[in-house]
């Protein structure tokens, strides 16, 4: 199977430096970053997305907002997470099984790249896709898609996992069976409500959903099963 994964919050705790990053972008815009909490709900969205709620929406000041991200997490950033637990196991039957693996992230992809490339397991990962710039819009489907053409796999023979909406959404528009999982920055509520076909709690059942072959995508409109 083609096995293809998010990366903030799916795999790595990302929070402190993509929170910190924004708050540093706003001091340098001249505008108050929103409570964190409020932020937390940015890890995942493109940054084009979320930034005009901010700074406005002049595509001038979303660029320099984004260029001011970008300076930080460059610089330092992109250190500032930790592997979620037990998620170092799932990747590690998954590859022992025989699956490919591969990031579907919203992050920019040499971003991504260098955060993946330091991961204990990043080697395990065959590719990562993600946008070549900060892009306005999310795009999970076609990067999906472009997998699954790259890999030659069809969409029964691929699993994405993904702990926020767009990472479902993506999987659903390509006729892909998909995993949210509850230890990221979506809740179960986004997450089901995204057409999920399973949820999981915790990395265990994470592991033996994808070791089930016969996952399928349900009938749109069924509720989703938490493992």
């Amino acid at each position: 199977m083609l096995l293809l994964f998010d990366l903030d919050g799916t795999l790595i705790d990302s929070a402190p430096g993509i929170l910190a990053c924004i708050e540093h972008a706003c001091t340098a815009m001249g505008v108050q970053a929103p409570a964190r909490e409020v932020l937390r709900g940015w890890i995942g969205p493109p940054l084009g997305e979320t930034f005009p709620g901010v700074v406005g929406s002049d595509p001038a000041r979303v660029e320099a907002a984004i260029a001011h991200y970008r300076e930080r997490f460059d610089r330092v950033g992109w250190r500032e997470h930790r592997v979620h637990a037990g998620v170092d196991a799932v990747i590690a039957a998954q590859r022992a099984a025989g699956h490919t693996l591969a990031i579907v992230t919203t992050k920019v992809r040499a971003q991504a790249e260098r955060i993946v490339s330091s991961l204990p397991f990043g080697a395990d990962f065959a590719r990562v896709y993600g946008p070549a710039t900060d892009a306005r819009h999310c795009a999970k489907a076609q990067m999906i898609a472009q997998a699954m053409a790259d890999f030659g796999h069809c969409a029964q023979a691929t699993r994405m996992v993904g702990d926020r909406h767009y990472d479902i959404a993506g999987a659903r528009a390509c006729g892909v069976a998909s995993c949210g999982v509850l230890w990221g920055y979506g809740s179960a509520g986004e997450l089901e409500a995204a057409g999920a076909t399973a949820l999981a709690e915790q990395p265990g059942a994470l592991a033996a959903w994808l070791s089930d072959a016969a996952a399928s995508v349900p009938a749109r409109g069924a509720r989703a099963a938490t493992l």
